[in-house]
């Protein structure tokens, strides 16, 4: 995975892959990955170490699901530490949350996989957030804990500069690692623009809360969820931006946008057609196994079979 997005970080400069030590220790520091004395800075630690938190173990996620609505010392439903790159963190804690909501069948049959009581794109674009924003010389892990009516996630630093909850409302924010950022907007994680993750995360989900605590220097994020008794059927059609019909639709959505753009992106289906990048990546390879569509990597392009 490492080598892979280092390679497309070579493709995308258009630089020859560095065929000795000093030539890739000169490519990293003209990339703003590696300091003048020939170590990895943060950006470059996050990206391309298999274990950053042996250099600073801040650079974690730690994971809870309580039982209950309150903080236990000892009682906990599942619990996990998520560790290594910055990609592999994002994957893990979306797995952790997703396993960890509840699953609604709405209409659809009994071997069908369930659906979220909460649109996966809510916690794709937060952790996103949280990940790239928050203050990593702050000496703290990010926080996930799951509760039965709330959701949290807790960011070391407070909203940097004169940033206020309301104005990360309307799409206004401040770059407190640009040099992350900007290797994160090119595919490293799914990235949709400075300043309107907050944006999207409300537009599928509503009843979100936040809090910028600067005493003691976190950000929390409150995803609140329904009482398991009020989910229904006709609840998770009513979910804003990602209902079922978007959903069953989305595969012959996806299919269309290929025949009309053959040589679409992976962030572009997902926006077209209401879901996200992973729900894409699934869809496509379902497609592909039926004899649907297939990639042409040759030409960087899919083409339409039947």
């Amino acid at each position: 995975m490492i080598l892979s997005f280092f390679e497309t970080s070579c493709d995308f400069y258009k630089s020859e892959y560095p065929k000795s030590e000093p030539d890739l220790l000169r490519l990293l520091q003209n990339m703003n990955l590696a300091t003048d004395d020939g170590k990895l800075n943060l950006a470059g630690v996050l990206m391309f170490s298999e274990r950053p938190e042996w250099i600073a173990p801040q650079f974690v996620i730690k994971a809870i699901r309580y039982p209950g609505n309150k903080i236990h010392q000892t009682d906990y439903v599942d619990t996990e530490d998520f560790a290594g790159p910055l990609q592999k963190i994002f994957d893990d804690a979306m797995g952790f949350i997703m396993r960890n909501l509840h699953k609604l069948q709405a209409g659809r049959g009994v071997n069908a996989p369930g659906q979220p009581e909460i649109p996966e794109s809510v916690f794709e674009e937060l952790l996103v957030n949280a990940l790239i924003h928050r203050d990593y010389l702050v000496s703290a892990p990010i926080r996930l804990f799951i509760f039965d009516n709330r959701i949290e996630i807790i960011s070391p630093g407070h909203l940097p500069n004169n940033l206020t909850v309301e104005k990360i409302r309307t799409g206004n924010s401040n770059i407190r690692n640009p040099v992350l950022i900007s290797y994160v907007a090119k595919g490293l994680l799914p990235y949709h623009g400075l300043g309107s993750g907050i944006q999207r995360a409300l537009e599928f989900w509503s009843d979100i809360d936040f809090k910028n605590d600067y005493e003691g220097s976190l950000f929390t994020v409150t995803i609140n969820r329904k009482p398991s008794s009020e989910l229904s059927i006709l609840e998770l059609e009513r979910l804003p931006g990602k209902s079922t019909q978007i959903l069953q639709d989305a595969p012959d959505n996806i299919v269309e946008h290929i025949h009309n753009k053959p040589e679409i992106s992976i962030s572009e289906l997902a926006y077209l057609t209401g879901t996200t990048e992973r729900t894409v990546k699934r869809l496509l390879q379902k497609l592909v196994e039926a004899g649907t569509v297939r990639r042409n990597e040759n030409e960087n392009r899919w083409e339409v079979l039947k």
